[in-house]
């Protein structure tokens, strides 16, 4: 049976390989980003696959216009059976180098957007008594780096967000379920289109994963809501070991190596989109699709996350044992 899905930041990205995750499902998926460019490319790849889909161009950081959303969706679509949180912009900066308002528009997309949309669609869960909320994480909800103060800050609240709600779920034995799904890097357009103050072009940390790997682990979560959290990959759980065992001596070590491990050998250029204020698929810009420019680089598949969906006993010791040979080869890489 269909279901209706929202996802946001649907135009690129890891919001934008979900989407056709749960077209391939034969869901009716309402799409929300801010750019309408991006947007309509998804919305096709979806109605290819089969889909009903709705395109919703909006900001969620605007509170009244994702209430009027989720009106407008139960209205042509039905009732939301599962929501997706994933838009966020950011910025890659020295925090010195980052101005308050830079700052708070980060936050309240990043943060807030999942808040405001949570707080427009769980009423109407909890009315029917039924629905699923997936927020998609980062292992930088657990662990911080240098360069993503603003993206780290946003994460680690949404972390803190999830786990209290959820609690009260559990007071009340709601059949609603809230779930948040750890992501490892990712190769999405985000390396080119978030603001940079980088001397050089900004790259996520390896080992990297395509966004149709993060996509299939927000789809099972979607089907498995009642687990507190999902890790995507052995680095992630690699990373959470790394900072609950050894957090002092992650903090040297990323201090060290942060900076050069976060920027590629090319210099950043002036006429790179940004997409802080502005939707990089705006108007004037191009669709940028799922994926990023590190496609030489990216993993296709995750065998600790095909173990964990399988037989979640051996997928949880495969991160382990995965876990504790990317630390040892992290720590050696640049001493």
């Amino acid at each position: 049976m269909s279901r209706v899905v929202v996802v946001t930041g649907a135009s690129g990205g890891i919001g934008r390989a979900t989407v056709a995750e749960f077209a391939r499902r034969g869901d009716r998926i309402a799409l929300i980003a801010r750019g309408q460019t991006g947007l309509e490319g998804a919305a096709a790849e979806c109605q290819e696959l089969g889909a009903t889909t709705l395109t919703v161009p909006l900001d969620v950081s605007d509170a009244s216009a994702v209430a009027a959303a989720v009106e407008r969706i139960e209205t042509e679509l039905g009732p939301i059976d599962v929501w997706v949180n994933v838009a966020f912009t950011s910025v890659f900066s020295r925090f010195d180098d980052i101005t308050p308002e830079e700052y708070r528009r980060a936050t309240e997309v990043s943060y807030l957007g999942y808040v405001y949309a949570t707080m427009a669609v769980l009423p109407r869960m909890k009315a029917r008594n039924r629905g699923t909320i997936v927020h998609v994480g980062s292992a930088l909800a657990y662990r911080g780096i240098p360069l993503q103060t603003a993206y780290c800050g946003a994460k680690h609240a949404i972390q803190g967000f999830h786990e209290a709600l959820r609690c009260e779920l559990l007071h009340e034995h709601s059949a609603v379920h809230v779930t948040m799904v750890q992501m490892p890097a990712v190769n999405t357009p985000q390396f080119s289109w978030v603001l940079s103050r980088l001397p050089k072009h900004p790259q996520p940390v390896p080992p990297i994963y395509q966004p149709e790997v993060a996509a299939r682990a927000v789809l099972f979560a979607a089907d498995h809501p009642k687990r507190r959290e999902y890790w995507v990959g052995a680095s992630t759980v690699g990373t959470l070991l790394a900072n609950a065992v050894v957090p002092g001596l992650l903090d040297r070590y990323l201090g060290r190596t942060g900076f050069a491990s976060q920027q590629t050998a090319n210099l950043r250029t002036d006429g790179d989109p940004v997409n802080l204020w502005d939707p990089a698929d705006g108007e004037d810009g191009r669709d940028f699709g799922a994926r990023g420019v590190f496609d030489n680089q990216a993993k296709a598949n995750s065998p600790q996350q095909w173990l964990a969906h399988r037989y979640p006993q051996l997928g949880a010791a495969a991160g382990v044992l995965g876990a504790a040979a990317g630390v040892a080869v992290a720590m050696g890489r640049r001493r």
